[in-house]
């Protein structure tokens, strides 16, 4: 009975590629029913061999599967038939349900697990008891010639007698001979058309059991390496490969010499068990040689899905490189159609569209000059309008080919799985781009290499971050606190001001009492009163005066008319003229009165002022005796009112102390804290550079400079515009400028020549330092600065500045890789100035054990990136003179993916083979 595959494209839609599945590849099936091991689903009764109690069973298994999560799975009963003829074997009747069966919720199998492989664990005649050796199939070599091959490998025997497990006649080698050959004699296509081409793998299941491989004698064990049949040993439950290799090296190197993998299965015999222990393992397809490819590329395609937990035992890891679980951000599909574009524009009547489809891992576009694999880098850089190189030249560069990239407003279409399709594009898909030479520009940006380094080490990545984000805003609080202790001088300044003057105030005054000045005030105030009183007595004679003058006659009087005269009865002249001689007599004495009054008031004013003028002169000679100043009398009152403040004045200096203690205090806290966080993020950088220095095994280290980066104190001794102090800065070699602290340090210790200052340049420094400007040179920080080496020999190591382009680019591309950061990462060619030797040695490596962390996408022309690096997708771009396609999309076990290879990157098949021809291979 032949198997037909049916076709589903469920997988590839949802992750192009190469992707990651959840794979438990030794499970038991109904078939071990004689063993009495295997525990029935409920509900299932005898006959175990029935084909209703079978395929109720393939139904179980297959939702098992399911709820599990396990999408590949490998089916290893010792025994693949449930009863003794070919069409009552459980494992095959799971075979076909997965094939053509459809779950109860209308969804068929096939969609919800990628791959079921056939298989089973005979027992072989080898060491002391027995050898168990699992083996997978494609379901395509048929339910026969899969019961036949199980019977070869026992040797015709059954594996059950009696409930006990038999060991086959054969033993391992042997039996791998007779199914190698049985594939070769057999993997042909019949006469009828039906293909019948499958494969096999071989796994060591638990290892360390007394059945398992390393329970094995070690000559045997050894043997068995040395044929290489087995691709992967099956750990026990509750170890992890380093704990499988302790003590083994020679375990250890045969697997690396047979490209052997550790993997985690369960062994289950209860559905229920299933899925308890798995291996993630990254697949291009359903099939063994798909399933080969990952065991031999392990170091990209297989993930132990356990670590240790706080108790030693194993607990599922906490980033599961699966995409679809991870919810990392990545980009499935670029879609460009119509507009102008390069790779839109119109073909014929309509427009035109071009799909770039995308691996969540490692995707590699390959193609001839001028295919347009720069044009589509850029110009999905400039469209999710990512950050354009620092670099001028070649930002111009990049917006060009955006241009083409854009040209006309195409409909660009973003497929960023997970994310919110209205959101902006660059929150859809935060890629890092790099163009060309850009990784050359940015080995030599110091600030950019520290911020890869941050990033490498996932268990430091916090506390370099959160420490250098404590750096810079303890940096602020202390600018902050010299300007507020700056502010609280000035306050304290003025208020000191203010209270000495009111205290001088007070002091005058009590000098003022001592001398009589009390006296003097009252007689001052007497003589104004006999002043005032002067003032009134000459205005009051002048007054009489005038009036005296006018009534003695000396003024015209009316004349008396006599008509009037005659007309008033009783009228007489006479009377009158007496009545005003006596006023006027009257009023001259009053004046004579007056004179006398105002002689008096001024003899006794010039009295008063004669007392008051011998006072104040012998005031004035005792103030005078005491030092003071005979001025300050005139502001007596003035000098009153500041005495009446100073209570007020002595709260508000006390005040303003104790705020600027308060401020030191803070200002001298954040220095501490500060001191402290500087050496935590050197700590934590020092773990990373150790985890470096062991991860490349000393091929690349790194170098700290403290307070390397003295562009803050340069920037503050320029601002002083000291010509002296800006030529002695300038003069000193980079390795002796010194720190802010230090500079400091010696100026309060007055030992500034210790740091290269003549006496002359000292002086002029120690002048234009005020308070202020201590304070924030003690506020400036420069911060550490680490430099990437890379050795050149034995102990010779040297900076990135001293290496030549392409290993700039090779150290800095490889940390790179090793950074944390889940951005998405695109690199246009950053194998320009990269040797291969480098490239495999350093950078493969690095981008192998990218994956499942992080999208990648390179464009490039060395063969090394694309298969020695194991690339999930390749897109091969074709190009005429106006448009740019996909010539061909696909992973490295496509044939013609393959061919694009070799067509593109490696110079076309002849070349190959004339380099194999100069080789020798």
């Amino acid at each position: 009975m032949t198997f037909c595959r049916q076709a589903v494209d469920k997988w590839q839609r949802d992750v192009p590629g190469a992707r990651w599945f959840k794979a438990d590849l030794h499970i038991h099936t109904l078939d071990d029913h004689p063993g009495s091991r295997v525990k029935v689903p409920e509900g299932l009764s005898p006959p175990w061999d029935s084909s209703s109690t079978l395929t109720t069973y393939a139904r179980h298994f297959l939702q098992a599967l399911v709820k599990s999560g396990v999408q590949v799975a490998g089916l290893t009963p010792h025994s693949p038939r449930a009863g003794t003829t070919e069409t009552t074997s459980a494992v095959w009747r799971i075979v076909e349900e997965w094939n053509r069966g459809v779950d109860d919720d209308g969804i068929p199998f096939r969609e919800k697990i990628y791959a079921i492989f056939p298989g089973f664990e005979p027992s072989f005649n080898d060491g002391r008891a027995g050898l168990h050796i699992l083996f997978l199939f494609d379901p395509e070599i048929g339910r026969e010639r899969y019961l036949s091959a199980f019977d070869s490998v026992m040797g015709g025997i059954s594996p059950w007698r009696e409930g006990s497990l038999r060991m086959s006649t054969k033993d391992a080698a042997t039996a791998f001979k007779e199914l190698k050959n049985l594939r070769e004699r057999e993997s042909a296509v019949t006469g009828d058309g039906d293909s019948m081409e499958w494969d096999y793998l071989v796994l060591a299941p638990h290892i360390d059991a007394s059945k398992g491989l390393l329970g094995a004698q070690k000559a045997q064990v050894l043997q068995l390496f040395d044929h290489g049949e087995v691709a992967g040993l099956e750990l026990s439950d509750q170890k992890l490969p380093e704990d499988a290799i302790e003590d083994r090296p020679w375990l250890s190197d045969g697997m690396d010499r047979h490209r052997q993998a550790f993997f985690h299965s369960s062994d289950a015999y209860s559905l229920d068990d299933i899925g308890q222990r798995y291996t993630w393992i990254k697949l291009a397809s359903p099939r063994i040689e798909g399933l080969r490819q990952a065991f031999i590329a392990n170091h990209s395609r297989l993930r132990i899905g356990f670590e240790k937990d706080e108790d030693g035992g194993l607990r599922p890891i906490n980033n599961p490189p699966d995409v679809t679980v991870n919810g990392r951000p990545w980009l499935r599909e670029v879609t460009i159609r119509g507009g102008a574009s390069f790779f839109g524009g119109r073909d014929g009547d309509g427009p035109r569209q071009t799909r770039f489809p995308l691996s969540p891992d490692l995707t590699c576009v390959i193609g001839g000059s001028m295919t347009g694999k720069s044009t589509f880098l850029d110009g999905l850089r400039v469209h999710t309008g990512a950050a354009l190189p620092d670099d001028a030249s070649v930002q111009v560069q990049v917006n060009a080919r955006g241009g083409i990239f854009a040209a006309g407003t195409p409909e660009i279409g973003l497929d960023c799985p997970g994310r919110d399709p209205t959101a902006p594009a660059r929150e859809q898909w935060p890629a890092r781009f790099f163009a060309q030479n850009e990784l050359q520009r940015l080995s030599q940006d110091v600030a950019g290499v520290e911020d890869i380094l941050a990033r490498l080490i996932p268990s430091e990545v916090d506390e370099i971050q959160s420490r250098s984000d404590r750096l810079q805003e303890l940096d602020h609080g202390l600018s902050e606190a010299a300007t507020r202790l700056d502010k609280s001088e000035v306050r304290i300044a003025e208020a000191e001001q203010a209270h000495q003057r009111a205290r001088n105030a007070t002091d005058a005054l009590a000098t003022f009492a001592e001398v009589g000045v009390d006296r003097l005030h009252r007689m001052s105030r007497v003589r104004r009163v006999w002043e005032d009183t002067h003032s009134t007595a000459r205005r009051v004679l002048d007054a009489l005066q005038a009036t005296a003058t006018e009534a003695s006659g000396n003024s015209d009087a009316p004349d008396i008319d006599e008509t009037a005269q005659g007309d008033g009865p009783g009228f007489n002249m006479a009377q009158v003229d007496r009545q005003r001689d006596r006023v006027a007599e009257q009023i001259e004495r009053a004046v004579s009165e007056a004179r006398l009054w105002v002689l008096e008031v001024r003899k006794a004013l010039d009295e008063v002022t004669g007392r008051e003028a011998r006072l104040r002169s012998e005031v004035e000679r005792a103030l005078s005796d005491r030092g003071h100043d005979v001025a300050k009398l005139r502001e007596f009152q003035e000098l009153t009112r500041q005495a009446s403040l100073l209570p007020r004045y002595e709260d508000t200096l006390t005040g303003a102390r104790e705020r600027k203690h308060t401020h030191q205090d803070e200002f001298a806290a954040l220095l501490r804290e500060r001191r402290t966080v500087v050496g935590e993020r050197r700590e934590a950088f020092d773990r990373v550079a150790a985890g470096i220095l062991r991860e490349f095994a000393g091929r690349i280290r790194v170098r700290r400079v403290e307070c390397g980066d003295v562009r803050p104190l340069e920037i503050f001794l320029k601002a002083m515009r000291q010509k002296g102090v800006t030529r002695w800065w300038n003069d000193l070699p980079s390795n002796r400028k010194p720190p802010p602290e230090r500079l400091a340090h010696c100026l309060s210790s007055d030992t500034l020549d210790e740091v290269g200052m003549s006496i002359a340049v000292q002086e002029t420094f120690r002048e234009s330092m005020t308070r202020s400007r201590q304070r924030q040179l003690v506020a400036l920080r420069c911060p550490d600065r680490y430099f990437l080496e890379l050795r050149v020999g034995a102990d010779d190591y040297r900076s990135l500045d001293e290496l030549s382009g392409g290993q700039r680019v090779g150290v800095l591309l490889t940390l790179l890789l090793e950074t944390v950061d889940d951005r998405p990462l695109v690199i246009d060619q950053p194998e320009d100035e990269l040797d291969n030797r480098f490239l495999f040695d350093t950078v493969l490596p690095a981008l192998r054990k990218l994956r499942a962390r992080r999208q990648v996408i390179v464009a490039t022309h060395n063969a090394n990136i694309v298969v020695n690096g194991d690339a999930d997708m390749v897109l091969e771009l074709e190009a005429t003179a106006d448009h740019g396609r996909v010539a061909c999309a696909g992973t490295i076990e496509d044939r013609n993916v393959r061919a694009a290879i070799i067509r593109t990157v490696d110079g076309g098949e002849e070349a190959f083979r004339l380099r194999r021809h100069k080789y020798g291979f």
